[in-house]
């Protein structure tokens, strides 16, 4: 029964164990996205993103639903969430003092005003987001890092005035 449970965990981290399935999660997180808009906010070609969606969907990693012609998909359990939000802590723990260890434990103060990701607008904090740089002075929070991608191309045009 244990090697059945451990074999079991072992083929959900596998699932997990990618970086950009660990982005889809996060992406997911708070919400519910076409395949479209997964593949404007990673910036993959749709091929990649389906096969990372097909891997996190066969071990219950998301769920998907269709709506017309478009697949819906979400996290299949909010303690997905909580597990990533572990990992993390972990890591800010093994990497105590270091930039990285600095960049993951934000104070509360630093979670308000939430911020829009200037590219696919989705409303995301400096805790949330995936991706940050700054342009003029001014910082800017991405969902991906796809809209990154894409604003670094021209900053300009999606630059607060």
């Amino acid at each position: 029964m244990y090697s059945e449970i451990f074999e079991l965990q072992a083929n959900l981290l596998k699932a997990i164990a990618h970086p950009r399935r660990l982005e889809i999660i996060h992406l997911l997180r708070d919400q519910e996205l076409p395949v479209g808009d997964i593949h404007t906010m990673l910036d993959l070609p749709q091929a990649n993103i389906s096969q990372h969606l097909m891997i996190l969907r066969d071990e219950n990693v998301v769920t998907c639903r269709r709506d017309g012609k478009q697949m819906f998909y979400k996290i299949s359990n909010p303690d997905i969430i909580k597990a990533s939000d572990l990992f993390r802590s972990v890591l800010i723990e093994q990497n105590k003092g270091s930039n990285i260890a600095g960049e993951l434990t934000l104070k509360m103060q630093d979670l308000l005003p939430l911020a829009q990701d200037p590219v696919c607008h989705m409303r995301i904090s400096p805790k949330t987001a995936g991706f940050q740089t700054q342009h003029s002075g001014q910082e800017y929070y991405f969902c991906a890092s796809g809209c990154l991608k894409t604003f670094q191309k021209d900053p300009d045009a999606y630059s607060q005035k």
